[in-house]
């Protein structure tokens, strides 16, 4: 079969994304509305946070979720995708309360503790949507996200072998895949397995071409056959990542989470505007757009009718 792109839109994002834009969806309302134009758009998979309607503050409370998941499930016939990565406050088993309680297709997981500074937008703004920001921002000089191995032997336990649910494994650094293959190695994991190589992020791999290439060639010997990839730009090189990653088989991911412009200077106004121009972008490329039911049976999941929202 023809290579099809699986597109995946981070909708919202976690304490990594403080609320920098007006356009980033907040409010249960917000977050299931700019959801389901970005399913409509052509994103097959959807990658959830939420977050407290009234401090802007990314929170783990599954009732947050259980606002706008049902009015996405009705809307649409994408994968929900949950993250567990939250936010650096959160305890891992904050993390994956929400996930666990609604037994999503997919969940994302963070394979390895890491420096993630987010200080150095400090610079670049001066006007704020909430009055923390600036403060965690300069926190985060002296923060670990900490993703150690028995957090991630707790999440594969408590979502992958009690609720079926798969992962895309979201891999920072070079040493996340060795990780992953550890953990295959000890029958915690089944192949095959989805990779988000994530590239940009101060503390984890740069975003150079290098690097990606380097991650494929990694991952190929890890893994073999065993697996599929997307890639995930931060900020101004989301676009062009997803490009090079689509031209080397693999998937993309777009979103505000990860970056909050359209183009240089021009705030993207929604996560939709973002699917359109990485869909342009691969049909330019005369590469096919996966649906949702292809990104299923791609990825072994186990079925939008066996999720529990």
């Amino acid at each position: 079969m023809a290579h099809k792109v699986i597109i995946t839109c981070a909708i919202t994002g976690s304490v990594h994304t403080p609320s920098m834009s007006p356009y980033l969806p907040i409010t249960p309302d917000e977050i299931a509305e700019q959801a389901i134009a970005a399913a409509h758009e052509g994103a097959a998979i959807l990658h959830l946070h939420a977050r407290d309607p009234k401090t802007g503050f990314p929170a783990p409370d599954p009732e947050l979720f259980r606002q706008f998941l049902p009015k996405i499930r009705a809307a649409t016939d994408a994968v929900v995708n949950i993250s567990t990565g939250g936010g650096m406050t959160m305890t891992v088993d904050d993390r994956i309360r929400a996930a666990q309680t609604t037994s999503p297709e997919m969940a994302s997981l963070n394979l390895g503790s890491m420096n993630f500074g987010l200080f150095p937008a400090l610079k670049r703004k001066t006007e704020w949507q909430h009055d923390w920001e600036p403060d965690f921002l300069e926190s985060s000089r002296d923060f670990i996200f900490r993703n150690t191995f028995s957090d991630i032997e707790t999440i594969l336990s408590q979502l992958g072998e009690a609720n079926g649910t798969r992962f895309e494994f979201e891999c920072y650094d070079v040493g996340h895949l060795y990780t992953l293959a550890h953990f295959i190695d000890r029958g915690l994991v089944k192949g095959p397995v989805f990779l988000q190589f994530v590239l940009g992020v101060l503390g984890g791999i740069g975003a150079d071409p290098e690097n990606l290439m380097h991650m494929k060639a990694t991952a190929d010997r890890l893994f073999g056959d065993q697996y599929r990839f997307s890639v995930l730009g931060v900020g101004r090189a989301q676009m062009p990542f997803a490009a090079m990653s689509a031209g080397m088989g693999g998937h993309v991911r777009v979103g505000l989470e990860d970056n909050l412009y359209i183009r240089k200077g021009e705030l993207a106004r929604s996560n939709a505007q973002q699917v359109k121009k990485v869909r342009d972008i691969l049909t330019g490329l005369n590469l096919d757009i996966a649906t949702p039911d292809e990104a299923r049976e791609m990825l072994g999941l186990k079925g939008y009718d066996k999720v529990g929202f």
